[in-house]
C-alpha cells in the first residue's frame, strides 16, 4: 500500500492525503489485513502531524472549508466502519489476553 502523495503544500492537500490514507485503512480492514491497518494508521498520524505544523503558517482558504467538512465526515465514516470491522478481532485478542493474564497469576 502506497502512502498518499501531496501535490503541493496547501492545507486542503493534507486533508485529502489523510482521507486517502483513511480510505486505504478501511480497504485493509475489509481485507482482514490488520498489519496494513496499523501501517496506514501510522501514515495518518504522520500526515496529521504535518498538517498541524503546516497550519501554523498556512491558512485554509474559505473556498476549501466545505470540502474540508466533507473530507472530515468521510474520514469519520471510514473510522466508524474500521471500528465495526475490528470488533470481532479485538474480542478475539481480548480473549487471548485474558488467558495470558490467568496464566500469569
Amino acid at each position: 500500500m502506497d502512502c498518499p502523495k501531496m501535490n503541493n503544500n496547501t492545507l486542503i492537500d493534507y486533508y485529502r492525503a489523510i482521507e486517502t490514507a483513511s480510505a486505504q485503512m478501511l480497504e485493509a480492514a475489509k481485507a482482514d489485513d490488520w498489519d496494513g491497518v496499523v501501517r496506514l494508521e501510522g501514515t495518518c498520524a504522520v500526515l496529521i502531524e504535518q498538517l498541524r505544523f503546516a497550519s501554523t503558517t498556512l491558512e485554509l482558504p474559505k473556498e476549501n472549508k466545505a470540502e474540508k467538512a466533507g473530507i472530515m465526515l468521510r474520514i469519520l465514516g471510514n473510522d466508524a466502519q474500521i471500528r465495526y470491522l475490528a470488533e470481532p478481532w479485538m474480542a478475539h485478542f481480548e480473549k487471548k489476553f485474558e488467558g495470558l493474564q490467568q496464566m500469569l497469576h
